[in-house]
């Protein structure tokens, strides 16, 4: 179980003042948990994320894995960012096997791992090639693969599909479901898309703008139909899919309505 309990988030600005990003977030993803955080820029969404990561430290509450606190970055968390972090000088394969060099792991064994999940990814052809003679979508592809090749706890990922072409994004939604379905990984997932987020999620919590607090919370199933019959046009058409996500819009626009007013 990953836990968040009670978190909160203050961190200094520019100008030096306090900025309350989170407030006392409470959140849980169990074993095989797909949660999307959904909400307005601002909100905080990355502040969790990267207090998750081990990245930002949190100001009150506590953050613990399968009963470990969370206390800096640790190879049972793998991050995937909106922008590929892939080494330009590196090729794919290389990249993908860095978190295992790091660890120490033998040459021989850390091409295994990374052949087997560029296979996975459907990258098994450009192990040779460098980032930069990847598409947008394959760089994704490759930065997934790193992620998961030191077979983390948790995948989490801070808008990784915002910065491509629809059609594009739709096959990654796919490739990831079919990761999450082929490897029972746990996933945080930040998105600001509703209909994404509905897609995707076992739970779609829903926050407010900052601080950010969680105002709502969704338990969801249209991505067992999504992984079932690899149709989302289908899915995003039902009556359910659309009431759900109109309801979701409300909140958030009421929400901020509320922030604007205070």
């Amino acid at each position: 179980m990953l836990k968040v309990d009670d978190v909160s988030i203050y961190f200094a600005g520019r100008d030096g003042r306090a900025i309350h990003a989170l407030d006392r977030v409470s959140l849980e993803i169990p074993e095989r948990g797909f949660v999307v955080a959904l909400g307005t820029s601002g909100c905080g969404k990355s502040s969790l994320l990267n207090a998750i990561a081990g990245f930002l430290p949190v100001s009150s509450g506590a953050i613990t894995l399968n009963g470990s606190p969370v206390a800096g970055p640790g190879a049972d968390r793998g991050v995937v960012f909106q922008k590929d972090t892939l080494l330009p000088w590196r090729t794919v394969l290389d990249n993908v096997a860095l978190g295992l060099k790091f660890a120490g792991v033998k040459r021989a064994e850390r091409r295994a791992r990374a052949e087997e999940l560029l296979g996975l990814v459907g990258l098994a052809d450009f192990e040779r090639a460098y980032p930069y003679e990847l598409s947008g979508g394959m760089r994704q592809r490759a930065g997934i693969a790193r992620a998961l090749a030191t077979d983390p706890e948790i995948l989490l990922m801070d808008e990784p599909f915002g910065a491509l072409d629809s059609l594009t994004r739709e096959t990654m939604q796919e490739l990831l479901v079919r990761i999450w379905r082929e490897t029972g990984k746990r996933i945080f997932f930040i998105t600001h898309s509703i209909d994404e987020a509905l897609l995707l999620g076992t739970e779609v919590v829903v926050m407010s703008p900052r601080p950010g607090r969680i105002v709502a919370r969704f338990p969801t199933s249209f991505v067992e139909r999504f992984a079932r019959d690899g149709e989302p046009h289908a899915v995003k058409a039902e009556k359910e899919f659309m009431a759900l996500g109109e309801e979701i819009r409300a909140i958030i626009h009421r929400s901020e309505a509320r922030s604007l007013a205070a």
